[in-house]
């Protein structure tokens, strides 16, 4: 692949789960912030992968098909990274499909929880919030930012923060988390699917002798550079990546911003050289 001189942000979310720009608008953005490269890494699905590619086959751009799985492990939600599955392997899909089922039923149970709070939500609201006439694909993938700007929307609470910090967070008055799969399996996932995993924004996890215990027993690397890590979080994880001779990501982690609040950064705000595509690609058994 012998790529040089350019930067790449690997973690961009697109109407295909819970961000607010369509997978053809990201590539722009991309584009536009005078990027080489961008990822789409939307939870649990890659409906938005397919016009993302073909943006950016237009736009001469680099498109780096990925996915970011919803985990759970000691007690806490773990996000893992895939990029370069095969997303023709029917297993694989089936796997994407049920975790887009576990959203669907946590979606009910929050609801529920909210209802008897006093917060009537219809659940086809959330599909209206989730902008998904752009796609309409059922695998289009809603979460918690789409209850949070309805409860916003609604009047009951008066920031999005405020949504996840009453409501919506660990430990919150609706706060459900059904059965996910361990990270373990996840990489396992990704890696049958001829894939690189990579552990998602470590840093807000707090749980660091989780995050080595991952990388010694499969994960392929890490994500060092993310807008919700401080300098001392990237130089430890950029340190962890070393040490155990993983690779070291970067991405925005970019949604859009919901209900007048920008969540994570900006579209190319943390990046990584464009040759960590080479890295990944190597990893598995995917190219670009």
């Amino acid at each position: 692949m012998a790529l040089t001189g350019g930067l790449a942000d690997l973690h961009t979310h697109t109407t295909a789960s819970d961000g607010l720009h369509s997978p053809s608008d990201n590539v722009r953005m991309a584009r536009d912030a005078g990027l080489a490269a961008i990822a789409i890494t939307d939870h649990d699905t890659i409906a938005g992968v397919e016009e993302a590619v073909a943006e950016g086959n237009r736009l001469g751009l680099i498109v780096v098909p990925g996915v970011e799985i919803s985990t759970a492990a000691d007690g806490a939600d773990i996000h893992i990274l895939g990029y370069y599955t095969d997303n023709s392997n029917s297993l694989w899909l089936k796997r994407l499909a049920g975790q887009r089922d576990t959203r669907e039923a946590r979606n009910r149970l929050i609801l529920d929880r909210l209802k008897t709070l006093g917060m009537p939500i219809a659940e086809e609201e959330l599909a209206e919030y989730a902008h998904t006439d752009r796609l309409r694909s059922e695998a289009v993938s809603i979460g918690r930012p789409h209850i949070a700007a309805a409860l916003v929307r609604k009047g009951y609470v008066a920031s999005m923060q405020e949504a996840f910090d009453r409501y919506l967070s660990t430990g919150a008055a609706a706060y459900v988390n059904p059965p996910r799969p361990h990270p373990l399996e996840a990489i396992r996932w990704i890696a049958e699917a001829g894939g690189t995993s990579i552990i998602a924004h470590p840093g807000l996890y707090g749980k660091d002798t989780l995050v080595e215990e991952l990388i010694l027993q499969g994960a392929d690397g890490i994500e060092v550079f993310h807008s919700d890590h401080t300098s001392a979080d990237e130089a430890r994880y950029a340190g962890l990546a070393a040490k155990h001779g993983v690779i070291a990501t970067g991405g925005s982690d970019f949604h859009g911003a919901r209900a007048g609040e920008t969540f994570h950064g900006a579209i190319g705000s943390r990046t990584v050289g464009v040759e960590t595509l080479e890295l990944l690609a190597r990893s598995g058994a995917g190219s670009a």
